[in-house]
């Protein structure tokens, strides 16, 4: 770049680059590689970014490894366009460690949380989470103590991640619901910057026991959002458990009466900066998905967007799995009768289905914005 052009005019150019080039661009001189490298640029360029990504995992069988593509998304409506963003991603060793036992937690402001745990021995099974940037290819590990096995019966621990919106921190939240305890929530709070486990600053928990839903979190807003009940009372309205990043205060959004409270039907995503509730129902003998979001982050202001078909014309059952930055659906098509399933994308309003090319007895996705965060 010429010495010409003020660096203040540099420095805004720079501002509204992909992150792949910024990595090599940290070479080219001093100057550069100080504004990249800033305190200051790292959070503002998270302001600028708005590219896109699908981190889609799946295998072919049971006994095959799973493989991980990444593709480009963007505001084009044209599929074939976004097929052509295809490639494949090594994930890091941190996750290879967990072995195939792993989940992914969400993903906010372009980092993944990751959650397994690692085998010291034969004895000690070391539950941990990675925090995983896969635009710049860095990783972090994260211990994570006293966590419940899924077989527990006393008390149940979820956990939450997200990146807080003031300092750019990412958190990670974990939750415990002791049955049997004086004080039955506990809620602790790991921040990247102090690398310790703490209790969270805001000690207003709910007052009831509530069994956290099977789906995964999303975080809309710099709020986490999980599905909930009463642990004791099978048929109690349907709620949201909400932890606020900022101010780590746990809250309840009760789902509006338009919203039936059929407790294995909903599911949560992101629908571009919008918390997304999927019902899914029958209806006239068909299955059927309502899709729903939540408007200006208003607990109380949820409007049906439209309508996913549960069948295809040739009468395979279908999935939501999540959304493109288009609005477009992600679905997993599973033909009947069949184990393996397919990613295609769900044009609301034509109802046209695209096949994606992505085959197998296991699909899940997950979307991330670049960033520069860990680097």
């Amino acid at each position: 770049m010429s010495d010409n052009i003020p660096f203040e005019l540099q420095q805004l150019i720079i501002n509204k680059l992909p992150v792949e080039p910024l990595i090599r661009f940290r070479s080219v001189c001093k100057a550069w590689k100080s504004l990249i490298d800033s305190s200051d640029f790292i959070p503002n360029h998270i302001t600028y970014q708005q590219h896109q990504h699908m981190l889609v995992r799946y295998k072919y069988a049971l006994n095959v490894e799973e493989t991980y593509v990444l593709i480009a998304d963007n505001d084009t409506d044209d599929t074939d366009t976004f097929l052509q963003h295809k490639v494949s991603v090594t994930i890091p060793q941190l996750v290879v460690n967990m072995g195939k036992h792993f989940t992914t937690v969400d993903s906010s402001h372009g980092l993944l949380c990751l959650f397994g745990y690692t085998d010291r021995n034969a004895i000690i099974s070391i539950r941990n989470a990675v925090i995983w940037n896969p635009s710049i290819r860095k990783a972090v590990d994260v211990v994570l103590p006293h966590m419940a096995d899924d077989d527990e019966i006393v008390y149940r621990t979820v956990l939450g991640f997200g990146v807080c919106r003031g300092t750019r921190d990412p958190k990670i939240v974990k939750i415990r619901i002791d049955v049997e305890s004086l004080i039955p929530w506990k809620v602790e709070v790991f921040t990247l910057s102090a690398r310790v486990w703490r209790s969270a600053h805001s000690d207003n928990v709910p007052s009831k026991f509530l069994r956290f839903g099977t789906g995964e979190q999303v975080v809309v807003g710099g709020v986490v959002y999980w599905l909930a009940r009463d642990m004791f009372d099978r048929d109690s309205d349907k709620l949201l458990v909400s932890f606020d990043l900022t101010s780590e205060e746990l809250g309840e959004v009760k789902l509006p009466d338009r919203i039936p409270p059929t407790y294995l039907s909903l599911s949560l995503f992101k629908l571009r900066q919008s918390l997304a509730v999927v019902k899914g129902s029958v209806e006239d003998s068909k299955l059927v998905y309502h899709v729903w979001v939540m408007k200006d982050g208003v607990p109380k202001l949820f409007e049906k967007l439209f309508t996913i078909s549960g069948h295809t014309p040739d009468g395979s059952t279908v999935f939501p799995r999540g959304f493109r930055k288009t609005g477009e659906a992600l679905i997993q098509v599973k033909a009947n009768p069949g184990f393996n399933t397919t990613l295609a994308a769900y044009e609301p309003y034509s109802k046209a289905i695209t096949n994606l090319g992505i085959n197998g007895s296991y699909i899940s996705v997950c979307p991330y914005t670049e960033t520069l965060l860990l680097l």
